[in-house]
């Protein structure tokens, strides 16, 4: 093992969709009689995995539409979560906060709450399967016309907060629908006093983290744009909202242009709270390790460094102080 993996036990920041495996899909696919381009597990991982030269984020958002067509029903939410939650235990993970947006797998007739409680049930299964623990975040979507949907995931999760729930997010892309469309639900979340956390400063620049802060989040999705700007990056370090850092999908979106581009080492040294995560395992072709092995060896992080933001990780996680400490012990 190399050094850094040992930081890789937690991710917070980890979309169910994008991480799926082929195989689990091929599996869905022919218990369900869904159409795929192909069954083969290599040939369709090139139907998942972004092209090198892959433009924008909009673009990287199209290899979701396979993984969308095995998470309609309770069969498929359930093998593919176990899934992942195998891979990431097999990987050394022993927490992670997976995100996904119920209202896209309701095209079979699922409920979003059916599906909240078969994400639950299926977490149950796969602790005590695999020792891995795992929480939800749900996502809203910036799609147009889904105001309905995204209240009835605030519901969702004021309803099963504490219960396998932990927080709601707001997805999709940034740049088209940006923070300020949707303030009232954001309002709305503060009333209930949701934990939040919000995909922002990816796509767009400092002045989409700018818009996400003034909507009081824990957390913030992404934010590598933060580094534009001085005003943000003090609103940040002052009010210690933790930044979800994905450097390899940063890449693969052109948020960054190399590596070398990725700020982590100027928001340590301004007392931002930097937490590393993988965002999308399959289409950015990725895992926690993997992520860590970037900073180490392309952006050149110290092993103090590092170890840092394995306890930023941690600290930040949406779960108790005696989990916290649990954590913990895996770093020592």
């Amino acid at each position: 093992m190399k050094n850094y993996e040992k930081y890789a036990i937690a991710d917070l920041h980890l979309h169910l969709d994008g991480s799926l495996s082929s195989e689990a899909i091929i599996e869905v696919a022919k218990d369900e009689n869904i159409k795929l381009p192909t069954y083969d597990p290599k040939e369709l991982r090139k139907y998942l995995e972004v092209p090198e030269d892959c433009p924008s984020l909009n673009e990287y958002l199209k290899r979701f539409d396979i993984p969308g067509l095995v998470l309609q029903t309770k069969n498929g939410l359930r093998k593919c979560t176990l899934d992942l939650l195998k891979r990431l235990s097999n990987d050394g993970l022993k927490y992670t906060e997976i995100r996904m947006a119920p209202q896209l797998s309701t095209n079979k007739g699922l409920s979003q709450e059916d599906v909240v409680k078969t994400l639950i049930e299926t977490s149950k299964e796969a602790k005590n399967l695999y020792g891995i623990k795992s929480n939800f975040i749900l996502c809203m979507m910036r799609i147009p016309e889904n105001k309905k949907q995204n209240e009835e995931t605030i519901e969702l999760t004021k309803k099963y907060l504490n219960k396998g729930v932990v927080a709601i997010d707001l997805a999709g892309a940034e740049a088209i629908f940006p923070n300020e469309m949707f303030s009232d639900l954001f309002n709305k979340i503060n009333k209930e006093h949701l934990p939040l956390t919000i995909h922002s400063g990816e796509a767009s620049g400092a002045e989409s983290v700018k818009s996400a802060l003034s909507f009081n989040p824990n957390r913030i999705g992404h934010g590598v744009h933060s580094i534009e700007s001085e005003e943000v990056m003090d609103m940040l370090s002052k009010r210690k909202i933790p930044l979800e850092i994905c450097p390899k999908s940063n890449l693969d979106t052109k948020a960054i242009k190399s590596f070398k581009d990725l700020p982590v080492k100027e928001f340590l040294n301004r007392n931002i709270i930097v937490t590393i995560n993988t965002d999308d395992m399959s289409v950015s072709n990725t895992t926690l390790k993997n992520e860590y092995h970037i900073l180490s060896e392309e952006v050149g992080l110290s092993d103090a460094e590092l170890r840092q933001i394995a306890i930023n990780t941690i600290n930040s996680a949406f779960i108790s102080d005696k989990e916290k400490d649990e954590l913990f012990a895996f770093i020592k």
